[in-house]
């Protein structure tokens, strides 16, 4: 039987769905702050996968802060909120200021105010201002190229690898006429589960299990500095 890997990995391209719960970090609004704040952000958009946008969200995070920062005052309680809607990363940096308004002005080589709103518009899909009572929340999205909040990228590698998983784990059992969404937990014990017998496979073919773990690693690496 033929199995087309669109029928194994479901309508929207995942089959094991990936938990993205919107998460808070309150913190005084300090220049110093903005690099620990980037980092929070590399971390976090790591483990939800979403390699692809790490960099504008730096960018984005860093202007929204910067902002508070120059135009609210250095020490202000502020809060950044990450959550996802759909496909689009929202970023939220949220002041008690609900009076000193971002401003989008055009950029020139002597002006000064705006500027960083005006990289935000370039980077962002959209952007804008909530006032709540005297405070504001000042958020941005980020496309990111996923179909829904919890689904992967796509690719080649990952079609390929996810068709495998459900042939080989739970989805085995619903067939390809169910799709389900799994979580990515259960496709991680899968993966490693197939791991393990791929190299079963390769130590009873006599090649070096330790061999073959560097030389996947190594291709894997020069994929992913290519994309």
């Amino acid at each position: 039987m033929t199995v087309e890997v669109g029928e194994v990995i479901g309508v929207d391209g995942c089959r094991f769905g990936v938990e993205r719960k919107k998460w808070e970090l309150p913190f005084l609004a300090e220049a110093e702050e903005l690099a620990g704040l980037r980092r929070v952000m590399r971390l976090h958009l790591g483990l939800w996968g979403l390699h692809s946008v790490i960099h504008t969200a730096q960018i984005c995070v860093t202007e929204l802060v910067g902002n508070v920062v120059k135009h609210v005052g250095a020490g202000t309680p502020t809060c950044l909120t990450v959550s996802m809607n759909g496909g689009h990363l929202r970023i939220e940096v949220s002041d008690p200021d609900g009076q000193a308004l971002p401003t989008l002005v055009k950029a020139s080589g002597s002006a000064e105010g705006g500027r960083g709103i005006a990289l935000v518009d370039g980077v962002a899909a959209r952007w804008g201002v909530i006032l709540r009572g005297g405070s504001k929340v000042t958020w941005c999205e980020l496309a990111t190229g996923l179909l829904t909040a919890d689904g992967h990228l796509r690719g080649v590698q990952v079609a390929k690898a996810e068709a495998l998983l459900g042939l080989c784990g739970p989805g085995e059992r619903m067939g390809p006429e169910h799709h389900e969404r799994l979580s990515a937990t259960e496709g991680a014990q899968v993966a490693t589960g197939l791991i393990a017998d791929l190299l079963h496979w390769l130590r009873a073919h006599g090649f070096d299990v330790d061999e073959a773990l560097d030389r996947a690693q190594l291709h894997f690496e020069a994929e992913v500095e290519a994309e």
